[in-house]
């Protein structure tokens, strides 16, 4: 006779409570997609007593799942009909499994790769506001006595699938949204840079280098993403600089060096009343980008702190891309000769803490640059 005592599947309805409220504050505002991914798994393991929990979402145009398990990690996919979660997707019914390895639905690869034993499966539609299934839960090995869900699982479940689908579609319109944004803000920018022979990669480069800097001198992701979003304007204002002072190969007069920076006033001006984040951080930039940290930069020869932490991050992307890249009247500088020139410019033209952030991100940075690297076509003049 087994004597084992059962204990509790069920969760004390003190925790449960706690466990709501918990993720409910975490989630409220979140619109990071990856992020709130990982928060509803964690919520869907804690209330269900799963030993994992995962949220597989639908790209029904790629006929595929997927799901992240963690930050840093690439996100994991599957055929759309793969499995159980597949099944649940696919027939819109909850799936509870007590041994997976009875049901000819389940899929054993994924154990035998990584040495896994799936026992007991809860599996849950996740559906939007109009009733459409746009994922599914999945819970893995109830962590209890018996170790099998329970319909109080599903209620349990259901509640989170509820409240799943409202926060991932919501993350999903503000991730497209985000993806408009930054194709039109990168449009914008490459009319200010192919005036004076730029590319599109150069406002990209250096928005990803902004990131890079700005991450590395230990801004928030959310912060960082602002500059790397709004960078790519820095100099939306040379649509106003006349062409044959834009593309004069030679030095430029005292005059027209005069007039070339007015673009940033003019960049600025573009901005500058508007009551969006990413338009107000793009009027900071445009028209600070060029100051420096001495003082004789332009266009108010503002110094130190005085210049934006914004400006003087990008002033460091900028100057390195430029002088990185060939261009019709130019050649590419040896990377060696730019590093020693950022280097002998620290505490003159650049922040001295940030030309330190910029050497410790190097290898990042120099990723950048090979990904966006221009076309040879290009680069013939």
């Amino acid at each position: 006779m087994n004597n084992r005592q059962p204990f509790s599947s069920d969760i004390p309805a003190e925790d449960l409570l706690k466990i709501i409220f918990e993720y409910a504050s975490k989630l409220a505002h979140e619109n990071d997609l990856d992020t709130l991914h990982i928060l509803m798994a964690e919520m869907g393991k804690k209330l269900t007593m799963a030993d994992r929990c995962t949220l597989w979402i639908a790209d029904p145009h790629e006929r595929k799942l997927w799901t992240k398990v963690a930050h840093g990690i690439d996100r994991i996919e599957i055929p759309l009909s793969s499995g159980l979660v597949g099944s649940s997707y696919q027939s819109g019914e909850t799936i509870i499994i007590h041994d997976a390895y009875t049901d000819s639905r389940f899929n054993p690869d994924i154990d035998k790769k990584s040495g896994y034993l799936t026992k007991s499966i809860l599996c849950i539609p996740i559906r939007n506001a109009d009733k459409e299934i746009i994922g599914v839960y999945q819970a893995v090995n109830k962590q209890s006595y018996p170790s099998i869900f329970s319909e109080k699982d599903i209620t349990y479940l259901s509640l989170a699938a509820t409240y799943t689908g409202q926060s991932i579609e919501k993350a999903i319109l503000y991730s497209e949204l985000v993806e408009s944004q930054k194709e039109v803000i990168y449009t914008m920018g490459s009319i200010g840079e192919s005036r004076s022979a730029e590319t599109g990669n150069h406002v990209k480069r250096v928005a990803k280098y902004s990131y890079i800097i700005a991450r590395g001198a230990g801004l928030s992701e959310e912060e960082a993403s602002l500059i790397e979003l709004a960078s790519p304007m820095h100099d939306i204002g040379k649509v106003s600089i006349p062409d044959a002072i834009l593309n004069k190969p030679g030095k430029l007069t005292n005059e027209e060096f005069a007039v070339m920076k007015q673009h940033t006033l003019t960049g600025y001006s573009i901005f500058k009343n508007s009551k969006r984040k990413i338009l107000q951080a793009a009027a900071v930039i445009a028209k600070t980008h060029h100051e420096k940290w001495n003082g004789k930069g332009y266009p108010e020869g503002l110094s130190g702190e005085e210049i934006p932490l914004y400006g003087r991050i990008v002033a460091i992307a900028d100057v390195f891309d430029a002088l990185a890249t060939e261009r019709p009247y130019k050649k590419a500088w040896p990377l060696e000769e730019i590093l020693n020139l950022i280097n002998q410019e620290k505490g003159k033209h650049f922040d001295p803490q940030l030309v330190d952030v910029f050497f410790d991100q190097l290898p990042k940075i120099l990723e950048i640059r090979s990904l966006y690297a221009e076309k040879p076509e290009r680069m013939s003049g």
